[in-house]
């Protein structure tokens, strides 16, 4: 596992399904636009993350990998920056398009990203929480915000939402905010 993390580190996350939006979240300020291109035949993930303003944040490469012991919470993720230029000369290469708008929301203690996608996935709600310490990620009870944990679900993770079918993705969200 030492070479698997030369260059990587391990991100641990829980992700969330929301019904609605947390009441004091703005829809028209205070996001990131969040592009991602996951490239063609490959695990690796183009990102382009723009202020609501339109000024660009960041531009990365990332691939994310299951993290050894299969715990859905864990990810095995490596990030390259990349500058403008390099953006561009990848941002040619075929790939699926997953686009969302990233809100910071603070409550409990914890700041969560709320997800609001769009295209074909509009009104899917995610959160997400993103912690270091692993016994302080699994303390976080389930946010009053939200309707489920959806962390070990592999649909709602975003390599698995760019290939699934919309249909089926909003399908199973219904049928889960339903329960």
């Amino acid at each position: 596992m030492s070479k698997l993390l030369k260059y990587a580190r391990v991100e641990r996350e829980r992700r969330f399904l929301l019904a609605a939006p947390p009441a004091r979240i703005d829809p028209a300020t205070g996001y990131r636009q969040i592009d991602d291109l996951y490239l063609e035949g490959t695990r690796l993930r183009l990102r382009s993350v723009t202020s609501h303003e339109g000024e660009r944040i960041e531009q990365q490469l990332n691939q994310k990998l299951p993290a050894p012991g299969g715990d859905p919470a864990h990810r095995i993720i490596t990030s390259v920056y990349l500058d403008p230029a390099e953006y561009q000369a990848l941002a040619v290469l075929p790939g699926r398009r997953l686009a969302k708008r990233r809100y910071d929301y603070g409550h409990a203690g914890h700041t969560f990203g709320v997800d609001v996608f769009g295209g074909p996935l509009a009104g899917l709600l995610l959160a997400e929480i993103e912690l270091d310490a692993e016994a302080e990620l699994r303390a976080v009870p389930l946010p009053s915000f939200a309707h489920c944990e959806v962390t070990e679900q592999a649909l709602f993770t975003g390599g698995e939402l760019v290939r699934a079918d919309p249909a089926r993705v909003l399908a199973e969200a219904r049928r889960l905010l339903a329960g």
